[in-house]
């Protein structure tokens, strides 16, 4: 039988500092994450307008190009874009629905 040295016992909270360690009554939960579909569409929503739109913006210089090469400097331009500014903003934009959602939920049960 092995007994835990002391040193490696996890100390007893104090009552002075239970308090720092529960978060504020008011904090507001994180939104959970939408689901698969959900997100899907999201992606969806983000890459097919950016896709047109740069496949339009950019058909006076990639005419003639192979297939393949035409989708990998589109692709190579829209990827980007999409990851780090696009998507970022449509899912803040969908937990802030989410949010809106779930407090007309609880106002309605509550009130």
């Amino acid at each position: 039988m092995s007994t835990t040295p002391p040193e490696h016992d996890v100390p007893a909270p104090e009552a002075e500092g239970l308090e720092q360690l529960a978060p504020p009554p008011e904090a507001e939960s994180p939104p959970a994450r939408p689901n698969i579909h959900v997100s899907a569409f999201i992606v969806w929503l983000t890459i097919f307008p950016l896709v047109a739109i740069v496949g339009l913006l950019s058909e006076p210089l990639v005419r003639g190009w192979h297939p393949v090469l035409r989708a990998f400097v589109i692709t190579l331009i829209v990827v980007p874009i999409a990851s780090y500014w696009v998507m970022p903003l449509m899912f803040k934009g969908y937990a802030a629905l989410e949010r809106r959602r779930a407090a007309r939920r609880a106002a309605k049960h509550v009130g």
